[in-house]
């Protein structure tokens, strides 16, 4: 990898770590709110405070989980190459999202079903996992502030985790490269006119 690496499609890691956070915090808080309409067979006080609890759970599990195969991933990186391709923040997010919209779709209402059961209970646990990795998203913007490089990942090794086995090495660029700013968030728009800044750098 470094700069013989090619011409290579690379994503931002903060990117593909966030895109689930929104579709889960809010479908997680839409499914949340139905189920507490119902009275279930737990009652509704007793389902929100156990949501409560999974919400807290799930939130830290999803922050916590794989940060030290981040962090190492993180301190071994290589500086990317001037002919790779830095995909958008938009196609990033959108890729991650259409591979797993039918588990998305399928999570909402199974999710509230379960309120029949134990009311917003498994709607605050997707509204917790998206808020964790929501937190983890920002741990690594502040990982790239520190070093003042943001994190990529090879297209083809982040089909699954962005840190998972099969993902040998991450890239770095300068802070000003791409349309993400640290932690994945939208860059705020460049004034017109602004020379834009070599991708690679």
């Amino acid at each position: 990898m470094g700069r013989g690496s090619g011409s290579r499609s690379l994503a931002r890691v903060a990117v593909i770590v966030r895109a689930p956070a929104a579709p889960l915090w809010w479908l997680g808080l839409l499914a949340a709110g139905i189920g507490a309409a119902l009275p279930g067979l737990t009652g509704r006080r007793i389902g929100l405070l156990a949501g409560a609890a999974l919400f807290l759970a799930t939130a830290a599990t999803a922050f916590t989980a794989r940060r030290k195969r981040y962090a190492h991933l993180a301190r071994a990186a290589s500086r990317a190459g001037k002919a790779v391709f830095l995909q958008d923040r938009a196609v990033t997010a959108r890729t991650w999202r259409q591979a797993r919209r039918w588990w998305l779709a399928l999570a909402f209402p199974a999710a509230v079903a379960s309120s029949l059961a134990a009311p917003g209970t498994a709607g605050l646990a997707m509204a917790g996992v998206g808020a964790g990795l929501w937190a983890k998203a920002q741990w690594l913007g502040g990982l790239e502030r520190r070093t003042e490089a943001l994190l990529w990942v090879r297209t083809e090794w982040a089909k699954g985790s962005p840190a998972g086995r099969q993902v040998h090495g991450y890239l770095t660029t300068g802070l000003a490269a791409g349309d993400a700013a640290p932690g994945g968030a939208r860059r705020p728009r460049r004034p017109v006119g602004r020379a834009a800044v070599s991708a690679a750098r």
